[in-house]
């Protein structure tokens, strides 16, 4: 036979090598029962990140909550326009000197019958915008609008050495005013309107006294409960 397969067969040496080896090779892989608990804990935590368990499930649903409140928050104020009228540098004499910042004019309204007129002042332009439009959500005023988007009755309105006189027009007519005035109507959802101004030229005044005017108007209903007469009195 050749020597290598007699070494195989019959050396016992070889044969007492071998089998140790086999018994540790078995008894090194360790069972079942062997592996520890906090191993299974890491393994159940790996699952429950990989499959996203309900903590991060509920974590994400108040996110999706918040964006939710945060859209119906702007679709509520994009329901408003806003334009700046006016944007002036003016300055403070204190006792270091004088101290710069702007004043800015924003008219707010939603053109369905409530327009405000609000004044602003910020050491920046997007500062002094931001008040002016905080300032005019607080001073809304309600206009009665006619079937024709028009005002019910002629009205006079005043504010310092400014004069503002608004009367309603036929449909098709259109706002014919200017300046100031005109912007407050239109935000006011008027469409069919004449003004004048009479008196002082400044921006600030004319808006101010187009709303006094705006907030004078009453509709006939409202006249005739006033006076405690019929609405058949009052257009005869």
């Amino acid at each position: 036979m050749p020597p290598g397969k007699r070494a195989f067969s019959s050396d016992p040496a070889l044969t007492m090598t071998t089998e140790p080896n086999n018994q540790t090779t078995s008894n090194d892989v360790p069972s079942a029962s062997d592996v520890p608990a906090a191993a299974e804990g890491q393994g159940q935590q790996q699952e429950q990140r990989r499959g996203g368990g309900g903590g991060g499930g509920g974590g994400r649903g108040d996110r999706r909550g918040g964006r939710g409140d945060r859209r119906r928050g702007q679709e509520r104020d994009s329901e408003w326009q806003e334009r700046v009228v006016q944007i002036r540098r003016v300055s403070k004499t204190v006792k270091g000197g004088k101290k710069m910042s702007f004043r800015s004019i924003v008219i707010v309204g939603n053109e369905r019958g409530q327009v405000g007129v609000g004044v602003g002042k910020a050491g920046d332009v997007i500062g002094a915008v931001r008040k002016g439009v905080a300032d005019a959500k607080k001073h809304l005023v309600k206009v009665p609008l006619t079937r024709h988007n028009s005002i019910p009755t002629l009205s006079n309105g005043r504010d310092g050495a400014a004069s503002v006189l608004i009367r309603p027009a036929a449909p098709g007519t259109g706002v014919i005013a200017g300046g100031s005035i005109r912007t407050v109507l239109e935000l006011a959802g008027i469409k069919n309107v004449l003004a004048k101004r009479l008196g002082s030229k400044t921006p600030l005044n004319n808006a101010r006294a187009a709303m006094v005017a705006l907030q004078l108007l009453r509709t006939h209903k409202e006249t005739a409960k006033e006076r405690g007469i019929s609405l058949e009195q009052i257009y005869s």
